[in-house]
């Protein structure tokens, strides 16, 4: 492979890596070669080219999903040639396997030399001779089963239930199914036979409009529970609050970016996830989980704007990446924001946008 291809970057953001000593989460930049995966740290708002990892890419075994972490769905495993093990999280389901294809992709370069033969996909799965007692029985183990939590729809909290995108993830990452639609097909049969029912308004509405073999919905806001979880692992519990109504809309856009703190004006990488009917934008830390935001507001007549890059705007502390916008609330609260990207920042923008 020649230098100039061996420089060509094939995709780039943020991820929240595992640390190796020390098994903390860190948000970090990660810029995919064809050959290796670089890593940066953040420095307030600007990307320290210094301080860097990397991971090389020839013989990576890729696990997607990972789901040996409880509440964080949303990782895949990379392990190198050496056998060393890197936890990486993305910001949403698509986001973790359109990375996890693009590094997959590089590898099976890597091995055939440069030419990618295109590859036929697996043969599907016997599901008619999957025992669904046996699957069962795995969904409800306390160490290797699916996990239960809580989840909020149309203003209820619905505890000891999981959604249907996590049922999939489960499925395909314990293997008993080869791909996404299989699992799909798979779920719909253990909610045909009533090992599963539904929870919530959306996969009942699934049930209603898709056809028999497709009635399980792979969507993280379909909620699924165990149809006896009053006798074996609790029940399925509603309860309303002004949190759960705040937290109840569509998701419409996830994704990490910059925030600049209030009184300490630090910059620091946060999960943002806007959502509609109601119109909230909130933000979680990534190194913890995206259940609880540590802060959050309404979009109802807020004023949202691009911000030059040329000097530091007012307001705007430490060293700036670029990409800024400033979001002013209808309590005049100033946020200032950092996109990785002018596209990303302008999507943001426009997504906002439509919400105020």
């Amino acid at each position: 492979m020649d230098t100039d291809k061996k420089n060509t970057i094939l995709r780039e953001g943020f991820l929240v890596k595992r640390g190796h000593v020390v098994h903390n989460w860190k948000a970090r930049w990660f810029v995919l070669m064809p050959d290796k995966l670089l890593y940066y740290k953040y420095e307030g708002g600007k990307r320290d080219s210094s301080q860097r990892g990397k991971i090389l890419l020839k013989d990576c075994v890729i696990t997607c999903p990972f789901l040996e972490y409880e509440n964080r769905p949303l990782v895949f495993k990379l392990q190198t040639k050496n056998l060393v093990e890197h936890f990486l999280e993305a910001c949403s389901r698509e986001e973790r396997d359109d990375w996890a294809a693009d590094i997959t992709a590089a590898v099976d370069k890597l091995r055939s030399g440069g030419n990618v033969a295109s590859q036929q996909e697996p043969a599907g799965s016997e599901l008619h001779n999957i025992n669904l007692s046996k699957v069962l029985d795995s969904m409800y183990d306390v160490h290797s089963g699916i996990r239960m939590s809580h989840h909020v729809e149309q203003g209820s909290t619905y505890h000891n239930c999981f959604s249907g995108s996590a049922v999939v993830d489960w499925l395909v990452f314990m293997q008993l199914v080869l791909t996404r639609v299989e699992a799909v097909t798979l779920a719909s049969a253990l909610l045909e036979e009533g090992f599963l029912r539904t929870v919530g308004l959306k996969s009942m509405e699934g049930i209603r409009t898709a056809g028999l073999s497709e009635q399980f919905m792979d969507d993280s806001t379909a909620l699924y529970s165990f149809a006896d979880s009053l006798k074996k692992r609790g029940s399925v519990k509603s309860e309303t609050s002004l949190s759960a109504v705040e937290l109840s809309g569509k998701v419409i856009k996830r994704g990490y970016l910059l925030k600049q703190g209030h009184r300490r004006k630090n910059w620091k990488v946060r999960l943002f996830v806007l959502r509609s009917e109601p119109a909230f934008l909130h933000y979680y830390d990534p190194t913890k989980d995206d259940i609880s935001p540590v802060g959050g507001f309404s979009l109802r007549s807020c004023l949202v704007s691009s911000l030059d890059d040329n000097g530091v705007p007012s307001g705007v502390k430490g060293n700036i990446q670029g990409n800024l916008f400033k979001i002013i609330t209808q309590s005049d609260t100033h946020y200032f924001i950092q996109a990785p990207t002018h596209q990303q920042k302008m999507d943001w923008i426009d997504a906002i946008r439509v919400q105020t």
